[in-house]
């Protein structure tokens, strides 16, 4: 069954299964209706000569300049042709994919003034798999995401490039190919195809998406970590998690007991050291963090995919048209920084986790978990490329949404740069896998040396998915292939699991 869309009940998970398993998508009946509604006052005031923004109006610093009803159409194109200068790599196609359907489901809330056969155009290039090729550098998040949406928009007027089952194509060949045919944009409709938030809120989507499943992985390979080091289990006992009562610090603390419950490495306090270092004794108090992220993260997403950001606004219960400021992006641009915060520090941890791995001042294994050290030198390089993987990380998380660079002539004088902040978020995330993946490879690696026999039954079965990936290091090999691997593996998770809520 197709998802409905409505414009006010879209979940992650229906999301996720649009995005990964290509779930077909709707609008009910009640949007269709609301739609309908909303496109009447549009029409009207285009009849009655009404002076409004954007819509018998220029855009942004011409919002003074007054366009004759006769030109309302020539204005919309105008403004999409003109808009869709994006540079850069281009998103990917989930991204793309993303952002058709968010667009779809703010257009259905029927508050933007769209025709239906706009809105259906756009629903068929989703549920046909056509994705318009959007480059991902040029927008400042307010007066939201014009220049990646202009080049979405352009597909629907048989225009720009898409990507259509596999080939990069012209989007009026992409269209021809799949059945359908480009529409002529007419009152408001350029506008509101392109004012809103849904290019920083899509990728911010599939970096929530992501970070999810790699916080939930991180947990079980720091356990593992704990387990090669002989790490002491003292620190996670309830009761000391019970007296700082954060919900998530101490479902980190119980996840970990739980993974190395039946372990034959782990110490209790005093038996050979009285405490462990801060990465492996403070694994709840950070990573329990990193969730608390995640959830204020999900909240402002959930809020953003189910909103009408774009300007005006059109109330068709009460007629009126109302230019605000709902395609600002500032509260997805805190978020996207936050998360990108967030997603540095489950790095930044997991380095120092590597590092007691591999560090023989710091352990009882052999130096960098070489199989012959000296001659071979081991896991001691991955070290190095998890440290610049977290340094990049720390240039990457400075906040975007700290800067404003005014545009059109100081009309739009204060910006979010909120999809800098959703890309920048992205990258951390990506760079982050890898250097859990890295730790991933240490930990079992020093399991193998220690006795994989002895792990605790869920950490020997991460063990084994592990080393289904990555054999043991009899010698020195390179290890690109391995870290990208399990780097991969981790991603996959996701995509084949679906949503995971952090718990």
């Amino acid at each position: 069954m197709a998802i409905l869309l409505d414009g006010n009940s879209l979940t992650l998970e229906q999301v996720a299964n649009v995005l990964y398993r290509n779930e077909k998508v709707q609008i009910s009946e009640q949007a269709w209706e609301n739609v309908k509604k909303s496109r009447k006052v549009v029409e009207e005031n285009v009849q009655r000569g009404n002076v409004i923004y954007g819509i018998t109006t220029g855009f942004g610093k011409f919002s003074d300049m007054v366009i004759s009803s006769s030109d309302t159409e020539e204005l919309q194109i105008n403004l999409i042709r003109s808009h869709a200068v994006a540079v850069g790599e281009p998103f990917s196609e989930k991204v793309s994919r993303a952002m058709l359907l968010l667009r779809a489901n703010a257009l259905a809330k029927g508050y933007s003034g769209i025709r239906r056969e706009t809105l259906q155009l756009l629903l068929d290039c989703l549920n046909h798999g056509i994705h318009p090729v959007i480059p991902s550098q040029g927008s400042l998040g307010a007066s939201g995401d014009l220049a990646p949406l202009s080049h979405l928009a352009l597909l629907l007027v048989g225009e720009g490039e898409a990507i259509y089952q596999g080939s990069k194509m012209s989007g009026a060949e992409a269209l021809k190919q799949a059945g359908l045919s480009p529409i002529r944009l007419q009152a408001k409709e350029g506008l509101a195809l392109i004012n809103g938030t849904q290019a920083m809120t899509a990728v911010g989507v599939l970096a929530y998406l992501e970070a999810q499943e790699l916080a939930l992985t991180a947990d079980k390979v720091a356990a593992m970590t704990l387990e090669s080091l002989c790490g002491i289990v003292d620190a996670f006992a309830p009761e000391s998690h019970q007296v700082r009562p954060y919900p998530e610090q101490q479902d980190v603390a119980a996840r970990i007991l739980s993974y190395v419950d039946g372990s034959n490495l782990t110490t209790r306090q005093g038996e050979i050291r009285v405490q462990d270092a801060y990465s492996l004794r403070c694994i709840p108090q950070v990573h329990g963090a990193i969730y608390q992220v995640l959830r204020y993260v999900e909240e402002k997403l959930l809020i953003e995919m189910n909103a009408a950001t774009d300007n005006p606004l059109i109330f068709s219960d009460s007629g009126k048209v109302i230019s605000g400021g709902n395609f600002h992006g500032q509260p997805i641009a805190f978020a996207m920084d936050f998360l990108g915060i967030a997603m540095s520090e489950l790095a930044n941890i997991s380095e120092r986790r590597i590092e007691r791995l591999v560090n023989p001042q710091l352990n009882d294994l052999p130096a960098f978990l070489s199989p012959d050290p000296g001659l071979q030198s081991g896991l001691m390089i991955t070290q190095y490329v998890a440290a610049s993987l977290v340094s990049e990380n720390k240039t990457l998380a400075h906040p975007s949404s700290v800067d404003s660079i005014p545009s059109s002539a100081n009309q739009e004088d204060h910006v979010s740069m909120g999809t800098t902040a959703a890309r920048h978020a992205y990258q951390i995330i990506q760079n982050s896998r890898r250097v859990l993946s890295i730790e991933a490879i240490c930990a079992a690696q020093a399991a193998y040396i220690r006795g994989a026999e002895k792990l605790a039954p869920t950490t020997k079965e991460l063990y084994s998915q592990i080393r289904a990936i990555v054999p043991v290091i009899e010698k020195d090999r390179s290890y690109s292939k391995d870290i990208e691997n399990v780097a991969s593996w981790i991603k996959e998770k996701h995509a084949a699991q679906g949503v995971v809520q952090p718990v």
